[in-house]
């Protein structure tokens, strides 16, 4: 039988979330972005350990984050930064602008389940752009079940625009750091045979070999 060490009750990392046995933090790469990044994170989202708009905020530490609350005003002046051109990541946008990105291009992505990000979204829309992305492919988010094609997780939003904007070596960084997230996600739960199914297309093995080893070191049980 598999182990799973996300329903029990043992020490998380202070910076991955993940339980101590899973930490992640030995292939921890800063990205250095050249976009002013800002998440809003539903406030139910923050305190999940497979949160990918937690990641960004970690890898990427010149980006923000704000909580999402039903019950309290969205606060604009502390989000919307004066003289940027404010892009709003979300499928309903207009297609991206053709031309590269404007100077002084602040994006705010949406992390939430898809009713907690459309909520989020009637909350913000009237505060710049909504941009929708060039996306196809399966998402590679299996951590959670999406809700149809061409449905992403919020790093996957991030990983496509960096793509679209021609930041090949921002998204290249980015994709390590989300897809190890991923890895250490599956065998977190147990699930070995997919987390090595995920890692033979993933370019996670040759960048962390030493990292893997010691994932994958026996432990007493």
């Amino acid at each position: 039988m598999s182990r799973s060490v996300v329903l029990g009750q043992h020490p998380r990392c202070e910076r991955c979330r993940y339980a101590e046995r899973w930490c992640i933090c030995d292939g921890f790469q800063a990205i250095d972005c050249p976009l002013e990044v800002d998440v809003l994170i539903h406030h139910r989202e923050y305190w999940r350990p497979t949160s990918t708009g937690r990641l960004i905020n970690r890898v990427i530490p010149a980006s923000r984050s704000h909580v999402f609350r039903h019950d309290l005003p969205l606060n604009r002046v502390a989000i919307v930064q004066p003289d940027r051109t404010l892009w709003i990541l979300h499928p309903l946008g207009e297609p991206l602008p053709a031309g590269g990105p404007p100077p002084g291009l602040q994006v705010l992505l949406l992390d939430g389940s898809w009713r907690e990000a459309a909520r989020m979204m009637h909350g913000v829309e009237r505060w710049g752009r909504l941009v929708s992305l060039p996306m196809s492919g399966p998402s590679r988010y299996l951590l959670r079940d999406q809700q149809g094609a061409g449905m992403y997780s919020t790093a996957e939003s991030l990983l496509f625009l960096l793509a679209a904007l021609g930041l090949m070596d921002q998204h290249a960084q980015l994709r390590l750091q989300f897809e190890l997230h991923v890895y250490a996600g599956l065998r977190a739960r147990g699930e070995k045979a997919a987390a090595e199914k995920f890692l033979a297309d993933s370019p996670v093995r040759e960048a962390f070999p030493v990292l893997l080893e010691k994932l994958n070191e026996r432990r007493p049980r």
